[in-house]
């Protein structure tokens, strides 16, 4: 029995890696702000922390409970994240989609090591976009003042998880594997935001080309039983991926890291 904490793991594929976990027997933490999903998750080896994690106070919160409640954390699985129908600023003054999409993972990831690193064989899964080259993080202006629209800050946010992995592994001491995954189109995530019409076509869509959400998610277990050796790991929809791959720069994976500390600052 291991403990996993997964964020996102209310809804989709985050719920359902996260059952999963408690059938093998995990004790499972799972970390969404909707509290009707959460509590109804919630009971035997599952339970559930309400948190916004658009919120850096709220995540860093959540890591403080966590490291008060766990010695040890085996795992830890990051989905969390939701499409903006417009432009959000958070109350810390960070655009929505890349704070609950990339900030929230970097702070759990250096923020749990240490309970990551009392596991025999601890492992980070950030299931995100790795694999896509489209989209870039905007160095002088991350948070998107100009030319923002949906498509630009899911992909700035994916593609600065790619980038988190290799700073992880290069900055954090660590000995948690970091595995970034990209699951392909699968049929899970809110869509609730999007207008109708985007909505119906993408139901459509998914239908006729996406995988299923357990197919989606069974690789993610494979890791958690039998992590990777290296330090990092990539994975687009089943297909490793070299770590000299264009997204994995390393120089721009350390100015990702200085950037995000500037941020948190």
């Amino acid at each position: 029995m291991g403990v996993v904490v997964v964020s996102g793991g209310t809804n989709g594929m985050g719920r359902a890696f996260a059952l999963g976990r408690a059938e093998r027997g995990d004790r499972v933490l799972v970390l969404g702000r909707n509290r009707e999903r959460g509590e109804a998750m919630a009971g035997g080896l599952i339970a559930f922390l309400p948190v916004d994690l658009s919120s850096m106070a709220e995540t860093r919160q959540a890591i403080e409970h966590i490291l008060g409640e766990h010695q040890v954390v085996d795992a830890l699985a990051l989905f969390a994240n939701a499409v903006a129908p417009r432009r959000i600023v958070t109350g810390e003054g960070l655009e929505r989609t890349f704070a609950l999409y990339y900030v929230s993972r970097y702070l759990l990831s250096f923020g749990l090591r240490p309970a990551l690193d009392r596991a025999a064989a601890p492992v980070i899964v950030n299931v995100a976009g790795v694999g896509v080259t489209k989209g870039g993080v905007r160095w002088a202006d991350p948070q998107m003042t100009a030319g923002w629209s949906a498509v630009a800050a899911q992909l700035q946010a994916g593609r600065a998880n790619d980038l988190l992995g290799v700073g992880f592994a290069r900055r954090s001491g660590s000995r948690a594997r970091y595995v970034l995954y990209h699951p392909g189109f699968t049929r899970s995530g809110d869509r609730s935001a999007l207008p109708f019409v985007v909505r119906g076509l993408l139901a459509v869509a998914a239908a006729v080309a996406a995988r299923s959400v357990a197919d989606a998610v069974a690789p993610i277990h494979r890791f958690l039983d039998a992590p990777p050796t290296t330090p990092v790991t990539a994975v687009d929809r089943g297909k490793p991926l070299p770590l000299d791959f264009p997204t994995l720069d390393p120089h721009d994976a350390e100015r990702l890291m200085d950037l995000t500390e500037r941020l948190l600052r």
